[in-house]
């Protein structure tokens, strides 16, 4: 299938690693102007030369703190300067610390609640004017299977995330007079570095090992393994593109039937 991407122009915060990059390299690979972003520069930099050797493609990049408030406008602002406009935004950040209820500081909550829903309010607000200056205007948040099926020591997460929900289905509604697509991605357990990191918290929480930890984890997924990084991008870009023209407002799990429900 021709996803009808070659050409579109392609925003992707959190993209130096992890599921935004993987998001970024099917983007590039259907023909996509990308433009990634992360809070490190030689990461960047060695994250688009690695883009750009798998694709074949040019891939650009804007350094900087999609969380920080400051600088949310200037990020968008430099990559529609850079593409020329702007037809696709990926709003994709770090998640929260793990930790019980009991545990977290009220600092920590605001933080987290900066970092995991703020920063996607802030980056469709900025970059509104632009999508709708496009004739193929698509949002899509990156948030968890949690918000569904809530995750043990992740109540941070498990909350907040839930929020970024709330925001991409009420954006579906409010803006698609507009012609502007908001979809947000539900991904399950992943391999990527975010997800070691929990691992490795779950093991020393509980004096056992990593390994230990993914494979009793995996035996409540139905596939029986994590996903890799690059079939959650390619979720992605398809709800991304003109070949899911009438698709908004879908929250998609992506979690090889971790989510136990029905709706």
């Amino acid at each position: 299938m021709d996803l009808g991407l070659k050409k579109k122009k392609a925003f992707l915060t959190g993209s130096s690693r992890g599921l935004g990059y993987a998001t970024a390299r099917v983007l590039a690979e259907e023909g996509c102007q990308v433009v990634i972003n992360g809070r490190n520069q030689e990461r960047l930099q060695r994250s688009a030369a690695a883009l750009e050797k798998k694709t074949g493609q040019r891939i650009s990049y804007v350094q900087g703190d999609a969380a920080d408030p400051r600088q949310t406008t200037q990020l968008i602002r430099e990559a529609a300067d850079i593409l020329g406009g702007l037809d696709l935004l990926v709003t994709n950040t770090g998640g929260p610390p793990a930790g019980k209820f009991e545990d977290i500081r009220e600092e920590t909550w605001q933080d987290a609640i900066n970092l995991a829903f703020m920063s996607h309010v802030r980056l469709i607000q900025a970059a509104l004017p632009y999508l709708r200056d496009s004739k193929h205007a698509s949002v899509v948040t990156i948030t968890s299977y949690s918000v569904k099926q809530p995750i043990p020591n992740l109540i941070l997460s498990n909350s907040i995330r839930s929020a970024t929900i709330g925001l991409t289905k009420s954006l579906a509604l409010e803006l698609g007079p507009d012609q502007i697509r908001f979809n947000s991605l539900l991904p399950g357990w992943t391999k990527t570095e975010r997800v070691l990191e929990l691992m490795s918290f779950r093991a020393d929480q509980k004096g056992t090992s990593v390994e230990e930890e993914i494979k009793q984890l995996m035996e409540d997924c139905p596939l029986g393994r994590m996903a890799a990084p690059y079939e959650i991008g390619r979720a992605a870009a398809f709800l991304l593109s003109p070949a899911a023209s009438y698709l908004t407002g879908v929250m998609l799990n992506i979690d090889g039937g971790m989510y136990k429900g029905t709706m």
